[in-house]
């Protein structure tokens, strides 16, 4: 290495003074810094270029429908297509190979560590937390972390692996909040995050994400971060299912961030989640991903060929969507937000559900919120 930089100091110090790189200096920002003329027509920002290609995309399959029968017959066409272009499922289903690694009683609830595999090959860890007053069988929604140290970070466990009564962190253990409200909560570890790294990212410390390299990998092979997650989900309500105290048919989802983008196609593309809500992730791809620097994990090729944010959670109606947004989050902006609600509510009326569908803004940034979304969820999977 040292040879490398000495190398490298030499062919510098070598090179003629014209051909020098600019040095920086307070004010420098690139090489038109102090271009008055001759570049008037010119444009050089990507993403307005991107904006302009937004503009132009012809969304084939936008939201157009005016009775029920053409809401449904479109959310069919829709849905196969998303499944499409995020690269599709497995067409089996392997054992599951389901081992509870830990139980430990707290107060309101007792909490399971478990493991179970979702395709051969990959494992998912998740956390059950049961209500010790719940009546069994009892509704459950599943719980995704967003970015972050991963799954621990919604079920009260700290950076050291001890408990903590706190609720800290811009998750505010999220899945604790739904067992205090009396759901069961299966929090699952998305890929990428806690224990699902690789070692040369997991050796970069707990808050390290590794959704890169896997979600380039994903593009790789023609499928998605998005659909790998979402397939995690799938099989997350298959261990549900072989739970007597747990009922099938009462899953909801939640997730805040990226977990609120796995619980938005979730919910899109799995009917048998009952009720959904997304926490600082539903805006339009215009002005998010498509705008501002976000990870990878949030693309589904050609998407926009077909259709908007809205329109993919428009597959949810007329099950119930709980929606909600920080006025000051800074990579879902609100103003943005505010408009694809208002999309998505137009979707639920052509099925007559718009009293299943609802958005609370509160007064905050990036961060998981939960004060109407929780009891929503609590009202409509025990209802």
């Amino acid at each position: 290495m040292a040879a490398i930089m000495a190398a490298a100091m030499t062919a510098a110090n070598a090179m003629p003074l014209d051909a020098q790189p600019p040095q920086p200096t307070s004010n420098y920002i690139g090489p038109l810094t102090g271009v008055t003329s001759g570049v008037e027509d010119r444009r050089f920002d990507p993403v307005v270029y991107a904006r302009d290609r937004y503009a132009a995309a012809p969304r084939r399959l936008r939201f157009g429908a005016r009775t029920r029968a053409e809401a449904d017959a479109w959310q069919k066409t829709l849905r196969a297509k998303i499944t499409e272009l995020a690269g599709g499922f497995p067409q089996e289903r392997p054992a599951l190979r389901p081992v509870t690694l830990d139980t430990r009683t707290f107060p309101k609830y007792t909490r399971e560590k478990i493991v179970f595999d979702s395709r051969p090959g990959v494992s998912v860890l998740a956390y059950l937390l049961l209500p010790a007053d719940a009546r069994t069988p009892a509704p459950t929604v599943i719980c995704i972390p967003g970015h972050g140290r991963g799954v621990d970070d919604v079920v009260g466990i700290d950076e050291q692996g001890r408990e903590r009564t706190d609720k800290a962190g811009y998750q505010h253990d999220f899945a604790i909040q739904v067992a205090e409200a009396g759901l069961a909560a299966l929090a699952i570890e998305p890929l990428g995050f806690g224990c699902r790294r690789d070692p040369l990212n997991a050796r970069q410390g707990l808050g390290r994400k590794a959704c890169e390299p896997a979600a380039g990998a994903a593009l790789l092979v023609g499928e998605t971060m998005i659909a790998w997650r979402v397939w995690d989900v799938m099989r997350a309500i298959d261990y549900i299912a072989t739970r007597r105290e747990l009922d099938a048919d009462r899953v909801g989802c939640t997730g805040i961030s990226g977990g609120g983008t796995a619980t938005l196609f979730s919910a899109a593309l799995e009917p048998r989640i009952k009720a959904a809500m997304v926490s600082g992730y539903l805006n339009t791809f215009r002005d998010s991903i498509g705008s501002l620097a976000h990870c990878i994990d949030n693309y589904v090729p050609g998407i926009l060929n077909w259709a908007e944010m809205y329109d993919v959670a428009g597959l949810i109606a007329p099950r119930p969507l709980f929606i909600e947004s920080g006025e000051k989050d800074d990579i879902f902006p609100i103003a943005a937000s505010i408009e694809s609600f208002k999309q998505v509510r137009e979707i639920y009326g052509v099925f007559e559900a718009s009293d299943r569908v609802e958005q609370e803004v509160f007064p905050g940034e990036h961060s998981f919120w939960g004060k109407r979304g929780i009891p929503f969820l609590a009202r409509h999977l025990t209802a």
